[in-house]
């Protein structure tokens, strides 16, 4: 019940606008100065109120639909699919309700009936993506539609734009919000994500895979690292016991290259979990192989002279 309460202010409003509309109608006509402006002001005013109303009433809505969806949950993939779609759909609606008031408007005013004719035919979608899709605002406005139903990504996805890791944290018609892991904001366009390549760590499930690379003599133990590796992901619960693996990945004239594989429920976390096994497995090789840590090896031979 709390959420209609938003409607009745607008609503009464309106209500009363229009009562007053239907009681001096008759007497209006003989009014003269300034109060012959009362009945076309009082006619803007209705469509305003009821413009106002349905912008209120697209907002119940949502939150009505929205309501059956927790976004706070660990697994909320479809909750913030369903979000997304809400939001842009919701944006849109608004904006086609808006020009709708503003094109009555003008409609009201018989010397520029015809500007309010064309900005109220202008309302449809055919209309806009005929009539203004060479502009880049109508451009990006078009891009908001295809991500709301394409979904490259949805809200709180976490992706890499720009060489930079956040979270979407707003999608709106024509901009993108990215949140970037130090709270800076990454503002895009909208065109952006359909015209460049960027990375979704979690379009399909918020689990990811972190690695973690550690680079050593040859001397190294590797059995005794993925021991290590074992004992040090049994104590956290960061890691969520699906990948672990240690692999010799690469070897140059100085050092060995290993791989650290490990998985997480969520971004966040892994970037948590990659910062841990890093921090012990260097402190592991310090304190039991410090052989093993990377040198540079000279050797010096005698001369046949000496």
């Amino acid at each position: 019940m709390k959420i209609y309460r938003r409607l009745i202010i607008p609503f009464l409003v309106t209500l009363l606008l229009v009562i007053a509309k239907i009681y001096y109608k008759g007497e209006s006509e003989s009014w003269e100065g300034f109060w012959s402006y009362l009945p076309h002001l009082n006619t803007i005013l209705i469509i305003s109120g009821f413009t106002w109303c349905l912008l209120v009433f697209t907002g119940i809505l949502k939150r009505i639909f929205l309501k059956q969806y927790d976004i706070s949950k660990e697994d909320n993939l479809r909750a913030r699919k369903v979000y997304t779609q809400l939001n842009i759909l919701q944006k849109i609606t608004n904006f086609v309700i808006i020009v709708l008031g503003i094109g009555l408007i003008l409609i009201s005013f018989e010397p520029i009936r015809k500007i309010g004719v064309g900005v109220f035919a202008s309302a449809g979608v055919a209309g806009i993506i005929i009539g203004f899709s060479a502009q880049k605002a109508i451009g990006a406005l078009i891009a908001g539609i295809q991500i709301a139903f394409a979904q490259p990504f949805r809200l709180d996805d976490a992706v890499v734009v720009e060489g930079e890791w956040g979270w979407i944290e707003e999608i709106n018609l024509t901009y993108v919000v990215v949140r970037i892991w130090d709270q800076r904001r990454l503002v895009l366009p909208t065109t952006y994500f359909l015209e460049k390549p960027f990375q979704n760590w979690t379009r399909s499930s918020a689990d990811i895979i972190g690695s973690v690379f550690l680079y050593t003599d040859y001397t190294v133990p590797f059995e005794a690292l993925r021991e290590e590796l074992d004992r040090i992901l049994e104590k956290t619960n960061l890691w969520d016991k699906k990948v672990k693996v240690l692999q010799v990945t690469n070897a140059s004239e100085r050092t060995v290259e290993s791989r650290i594989l490990v998985s997480a429920r969520n971004s966040p976390t892994a970037w948590d979990l990659r910062v841990l096994v890093r921090e012990k497995m260097i402190e592991f090789l310090q304190k039991n192989y410090p052989e093993a840590l990377p040198r540079t090896r000279v050797v010096l031979e005698k001369s046949e002279k000496a």
